[in-house]
C-alpha cells in the first residue's frame, strides 16, 4: 500500500505551485526533451502530439499543475487517475518505464528553476511523483490482469488481419479485424478503444487509439476512422490498410463505456467521428433486454460526411423504444429534410433541453473539445447531475505519462 504523503511534501509542493503557472510549460518541454534521448521511451509517446506548440505538453503542463494545487486533496483527482491508467495499458506502459519520467521530471525542473530548485524541493517532488506513480501501477496491474484472464484476452501487442474496409462517408472509412491467430477476442465495454502500434515507412513506430464502433462479438472489431488533414496514421490506414493488412493491437481499454446496466433513459450525443464509440452502445443496446428509451442524436456537416447513417437507422429499427435525430450543420442544396437529415444547423442548447429528458436519463458524450464542452456544459446548467453525464476525450489526455 501507498505511504501517504508527508505534511512537509504537502506544504513544499503547493509551495511550488506559482513557478509551475510561470515556468511549468518550460519545465514540461526540456522534461520531454530529456526522455526522448532514449528511442525505447521515445516511441511510447505520440509524436504528433509534441513540440514547442504542441497539444500534449499544454496538456502534462496543466496536469502537473492540477496534482500540485490538489496534492493534500487527491481524490479530486481519482476520474483523472483512472483515464490515465487506461491510456497506459492500452500504450502497454510498464513498472520499468516510470523511473525513466521520474529521472526526465526531476531533473527539468533543476535545470529550469536553477537554484530555486533546492535538494528539499526535489526530495519533495520526488515522493510526490512515486506516490502518484504506484498507484498508477498498481491500477495498471491490476487492468493487465483483468485483460489475461478475460476470454479472448491478450497483454502485449497481437496480429491483427483487415478483413473488411467499408466506406462511410467522404471522410471515414470502417475495418474490421480479426486475429491472426485464429482466436476469440476479448468482449470489451462498448465505447472502449484499441490501441495500435503503426509502423509507417519513413517514422518511427506510430501509437493511436481508435474506438471501437461495433458492439462486442468475441471474434472481430471494427474501428472507424476519420482521414484528418495532415494526418499520418489516420491517412497510411485510409491509404495502406486493405484486406489483408496485417496491425498490432493492444486489448480494449478505456474508462468511458456504457454501464453494464441501463436503468435510466439514455442519450447517445456525439459530433463528428465521435459516433464511434455511440454506435457500439446503440447496438449493444438494441441487442439487449432493458427496454429504456434511448435517443441517438448525431450532428454532422452534411450528407456527405454523415457516416453510418442506414445502419444507424436498421439497427434502431431492431430496438425497443430507440429514437433517432440527425443535425446536419450546412445541408447541401439536394438535401430532403426528412430523407437525408432531420434538424439543418447544430445541436443547440435550447434543442437538448426540450427533447431530451435532462431530470431523468444518462448522457454519453463524444465529439470534438468544443462540441464536448458545449454539450458538458449545458446538461450541467439544465441541472443533469455529474454522475450521468458521461464523456470521451479527442486529443491527448491530461497525464504524467502520455500518448
Amino acid at each position: 500500500m501507498t505511504q501517504p504523503l508527508s505534511d512537509q511534501t504537502i506544504a513544499l509542493v503547493k509551495a511550488t505551485v506559482p513557478a509551475l503557472e510561470a515556468h511549468g510549460l518550460d519545465i514540461v518541454n526540456e522534461m520531454y526533451s530529456r526522455m526522448f534521448q532514449n528511442p525505447n521511451i521515445r516511441d511510447l509517446f505520440n509524436q504528433s502530439h509534441h513540440g514547442d506548440a504542441g497539444s500534449q505538453p499544454r496538456a502534462l503542463t496543466g496536469a502537473i499543475l492540477a496534482y500540485a494545487s490538489n496534492i493534500e486533496n487527491l481524490g479530486a483527482l481519482a476520474p483523472a487517475v483512472e483515464r490515465i491508467a487506461q491510456k497506459h495499458v492500452g500504450l502497454q506502459i510498464l513498472p520499468e518505464h516510470y523511473p525513466h519520467v521520474a529521472e526526465a521530471l526531476l531533473g527539468a525542473i533543476k535545470a529550469v528553476l536553477g537554484n530555486a530548485a533546492t535538494d528539499e524541493i526535489l526530495a519533495a517532488w520526488g515522493e510526490a511523483y512515486w506516490f502518484l506513480a504506484n498507484i498508477l501501477i498498481a491500477r495498471e496491474q491490476r487492468v493487465y490482469s483483468e485483460q489475461k484472464d478475460a476470454t479472448g484476452g491478450w497483454n502485449g501487442w497481437r496480429d491483427f488481419r483487415v478483413e473488411d474496409v467499408v466506406r462511410e462517408s467522404s471522410v471515414i472509412n470502417s475495418f474490421v479485424l480479426r486475429p491472426v491467430d485464429g482466436g476469440a477476442v476479448m468482449r470489451h465495454k462498448p465505447g472502449q478503444y484499441l490501441t495500435f502500434w503503426l509502423e509507417i515507412p519513413g517514422h518511427p513506430p506510430v501509437k493511436r487509439n481508435y474506438s471501437i464502433s461495433a458492439a462486442p462479438n468475441g471474434e472481430t472489431y471494427r474501428i472507424s476512422v476519420k482521414r484528418e488533414p495532415l494526418g499520418l496514421a489516420s491517412g497510411w490506414l485510409h491509404d495502406e490498410a486493405k484486406p489483408g493488412t496485417v496491425l498490432k493491437v493492444a486489448a480494449p481499454a478505456g474508462e468511458f463505456f456504457l454501464a453494464a446496466h441501463v436503468e435510466r433513459p439514455v442519450i447517445l450525443l456525439s459530433g463528428g467521428v465521435g459516433l464511434t464509440p455511440m454506435v457500439a452502445m446503440l447496438e449493444t443496446l438494441a441487442e439487449g433486454e432493458a427496454g429504456v428509451p434511448v435517443h441517438y442524436v448525431h450532428g454532422t456537416h452534411d450528407r456527405d460526411t454523415h457516416a453510418m447513417r442506414d445502419h444507424v437507422r436498421a439497427v434502431a429499427g431492431r430496438g425497443k423504444s430507440i429514437t433517432v435525430t440527425d443535425f446536419h450543420q450546412t445541408p447541401l442544396e439536394d438535401e430532403v429534410a426528412g430523407r437525408d437529415y432531420d434538424v439543418a444547423g447544430i445541436i443547440t442548447d435550447e434543442w437538448l433541453v426540450a427533447n431530451t429528458p435532462v431530470g431523468e436519463a444518462d448522457y454519453y458524450i463524444c465529439g470534438p473539445r468544443p462540441f464536448l464542452r458545449h454539450a458538458v456544459s449545458t446538461l450541467s446548467l439544465a441541472g443533469v447531475p455529474s454522475d450521468r453525464i458521461h464523456y470521451e476525450f479527442f486529443g491527448p489526455a491530461d497525464e504524467l505519462l502520455a500518448a
